[in-house]
């Protein structure tokens, strides 16, 4: 048994950075310019064309440098994310190495310019190419554009790719359907529709995943694409999905694997030789990059030579010792992000890479799927801890599907009550499941290769101290947290307009302070 540790989060009575400080106090003070380089370079305001300069100064509190450190310090102790252990399934949360957060701070990324000259900015342009390169090893695909800002983004290129590749082969009119499952991420359909397409999505048979019988009734000479995860949220692999591929290819559609959940087949298989046509890889969750308030993303989508023509630029290419940018010919469909999307999120991933090496992948990817099967076992020890598809033998990949729809039955006590009392005790809240929930009250813990068994051990018997709580004090887990930041919050006033407020100016108004 592990032995949990007393946990009380810091709270600190924090006003608004707005009603802190003083008339006159000041952080910084700069000095008075010399008179030489007054007489030479005028008046600094005349610097500004009339049309950009302000009216009014800006309404922003004065502080020293102490009160704005020592403010943000006690937000930031208010805050748990990724200061617990957070498992946090199907994002794949690992540690961001701070020296890769470092070097992309460095001025040659940071203060780079979209539109300066390839011949400028040669070192960096070389980050992106060894990424591709690197990609293209784990994937089998001869292109990868990084232009994408997360999964969704990837998704929504495929979709726009797969409509222009039918257009230009005069289909455009005709496959106007993409396939996929009711087990793949809600990217997939939400893009395809948001593109134009009617989504035809299947549902699970007693494997964990649709059958084979399912995708060929699907597939006509209306499919443009397969649009599939693989291994899915619970954890199963789709071992027949090489005959999936081929089934669609032979009706004439493109096939896409997003490989959000690539964490745990890392180094074990490659999407071109399961014969798909593109790819996705997520840099802010398999690539050690920073995701959510951390983030922001970004989507490395690859494919294969025949849809590279259709790819939105910039795209970088080698010449000799050279590395060129190509803005994409008359076929790509144009750009999905601004310039070069988050491009200071590809260096990160490109250092991760190089430093885990082939051998670090490999065994990462092996440690992931074993910390989650340690887990699996030791989670069903819990009384009211069920998975999905029961009794469907052999591992999971890197997570699997828990459901505490037997624990609620007893108790009353929700998945979403859980997770406040978890956070009682020092760990972050765990993902739940994307929607639609077929599993009641489901959890999907994810250790992924960067959590310790100490740690794994931890949140297991946090878990089932919650579970025990949930039978003899139902209401204080339900009343959850209270050693938290906040207590719990109701929902009443969330649709209310009155009653919040996104700007300082608006928080002035409806207060009535102006």
């Amino acid at each position: 048994m592990t032995k949990l540790r007393r946990y009380q989060a810091p709270v600190w009575d924090e006003p608004l950075v707005m009603e802190m400080g003083a008339p006159g106090r000041r952080g910084q003070l700069f000095p008075v310019t010399e008179k030489s380089v007054a007489a030479k370079v005028g008046d600094a305001a005349s610097l500004l064309p009339a049309a950009l300069r302000r009216a009014e100064l800006p309404v922003l509190p004065e502080m020293s440098e102490p009160d704005v450190l020592r403010h943000y310090l006690h937000l930031s102790q208010q805050t748990l994310g990724m200061v617990g252990i957070s498992l946090f399934g199907t994002c794949t949360m690992k540690y961001n190495p701070r020296l890769h957060e470092r070097l992309a701070a460095r001025d040659e990324v940071a203060e780079m310019h979209p539109d300066q000259h390839p011949d400028t900015m040669q070192g960096l342009l070389e980050f992106v190419y060894g990424l591709d390169e690197a990609l293209r090893v784990l994937s089998g695909m001869d292109q990868f554009t990084f232009q994408a800002a997360g999964g969704a983004d990837a998704a929504y290129t495929q979709a726009c790719i797969t409509r222009a590749y039918h257009a230009s082969r005069g289909e455009g009119g005709q496959r106007n359907q993409i396939i996929t499952s009711i087990q793949s991420h809600p990217c997939n359909p939400a893009t395809s529709a948001t593109a134009g397409f009617e989504v035809v999505t299947l549902m699970l048979d007693e494997k964990g995943y649709p059958s084979l019988d399912a995708l060929r009734a699907a597939v006509s000479d209306r499919t443009a694409a397969l649009m599939i995860n693989n291994p899915d949220d619970m954890g199963i692999y789709n071992p027949e999905i090489k005959e999936w591929v081929d089934i669609v290819h032979k009706a004439g559609g493109l096939c896409f694997y997003d490989h959000a959940n690539f964490n745990g087949v890392m180094s074990k298989i490659r999407a071109r030789e399961l014969g798909f046509d593109a790819c996705m890889f997520m840099l802010h969750k398999t690539f050690g990059v920073p995701k959510g308030g951390g983030g922001p993303a970004v989507g490395a989508y690859g494919c294969t030579e025949k849809l590279i023509p259709f790819l939105p630029g910039p795209l970088v290419r080698k010449a000799g010792d050279r590395f060129t940018v190509d803005e994409g010919g008359p076929l790509s469909i144009g750009k999905v992000r601004e310039y070069w999307g988050n491009i200071h999120q590809v260096m990160k991933a490109y250092g991760w890479v190089r430093s885990m090496g082939a051998e670090g992948l490999h065994e990462a990817s092996d440690t992931s799927v074993l910390l989650n099967n340690y887990m699996e076992r030791e989670l069903l020890k819990i009384p009211g801890v069920t998975r999905s598809h029961p009794d469907l033998e052999g591992w999971r990949m890197e997570m699997t599907r828990f459901s505490l729809g037997e624990l609620f039955e007893e108790t009353g006590v929700g998945i979403a009550d859980v997770q406040n009392r978890m956070a009682d005790y020092g760990v972050d809240a765990f993902w739940m499941a994307h929607e639609p929930w077929f599993i009641p009250h489901p959890f999907t813990p994810e250790a992924g290769e960067m959590w310790s068994k100490e740690d794994i051990d931890y949140w297991i018997e946090v878990l089932r101290k919650v579970c025990e709580e949930a039978r003899s004090d139902p209401e204080m887990v339900k009343s959850a947290p209270h050693n938290q930041v906040v207590a719990k919050l109701t929902a009443d006033n969330l649709d209310d307009p009155d009653r919040w407020a996104t700007t300082w100016r608006a928080h002035l108004r409806k207060t009535g302070k102006r």
